[in-house]
């Protein structure tokens, strides 16, 4: 091969590695589908095969190929003609919307592998909290382990780094939780809520933790305000942390760096 072809080549993947990424997302989008529907019911992931939930009719392959066979069935069921959540071609867009995002800012790389699973295990555990109130440990407690060997990879966080700001995400929720426990008497934040702050330490490091904790906090507070004023809540409904620190974790990632270069120009000045 020669140097001409292999530039060639280089070129051409990095033309395709987005349009990759993209189909990539939308099947590993579909997976997040499953998981976000059997994780909470303690079923696996893997078997039985998808089935309409109103029928039980299995689904086939072709009628299971993200967003096309849903807008291909109208949102109905083949069998039953039962509708079908829109959420299911939205998160399997969502997901290829972020795999293209990432492809484009981090090549093809193993930092970009790398982001776009962590993407879609906040994506999962959001909605999952949504759902549930529930981060569950086959996520979270994997998510630390593999967010420590990502900063194995060039580029922020260093191992230490990594491994100090998921032990500071851990026990600074542990510490808030445990305080709002003791002076309203009642439980603030459940363990998934630490584990999950870990996991975020661990992948983003941690100035990136804080920008993700504010941000989600801030969210959250505007969140809940606004329910407050418009649906009668008061302050003791409980919203579900690990939703907003999802979202906002998945906003760090592409636009974190950014936004602490910018504060940090404003320091400066």
């Amino acid at each position: 091969m020669t140097a001409e072809s292999a530039g060639l080549d280089l070129e051409l993947l990095q033309a395709l590695w987005p349009w990759i990424a993209l189909l990539t997302g939308l099947v590993t989008g579909s997976f997040a589908n499953v998981c976000i529907h059997r994780i909470p019911l303690k079923q696996s992931v893997v078997s039985p095969r998808s089935r309409c939930p109103r029928c039980g009719s299995p689904i086939g392959a072709l009628e299971n190929i993200p967003v096309l066979s849903y807008l291909a069935l109208r949102g109905r069921c083949r069998a039953c003609r039962a509708p079908i959540s829109p959420r299911y071609p939205l998160v399997e867009a969502t997901n290829g919307a972020l795999y293209f995002g990432l492809a484009r800012v981090l090549g093809p790389t193993p930092a970009a592998a790398a982001a776009m699973v962590f993407v879609t295990a906040l994506l999962v555990l959001s909605l999952i909290d949504y759902d549930h109130h529930l981060l569950p440990n086959v996520i979270t407690l994997p998510g630390i382990a593999f967010g420590l060997l990502a900063s194995l990879l060039p580029g922020p966080p260093t191992p230490l780094e990594a491994a100090a700001a998921s032990a500071a995400g851990y026990l600074a929720l542990f510490a808030v939780a445990k305080t709002y426990e003791k002076t309203r008497g009642i439980e603030g934040l459940g363990q998934g809520d630490w584990k999950m702050a870990a996991m975020l330490g661990a992948f983003l490091g941690w100035q990136k933790l804080l920008l993700t904790v504010f941000a989600a906090t801030l969210a959250g507070t505007v969140v809940g305000l606004g329910l407050m004023a418009f649906r009668g809540r008061d302050s003791r409904h409980a919203l579900p942390l690990g939703t907003f620190l999802g979202l906002a974790g998945i906003a760090v990632v592409f636009v974190g760096q950014a936004v602490i270069d910018w504060y940090g120009g404003l320091l400066r000045g």
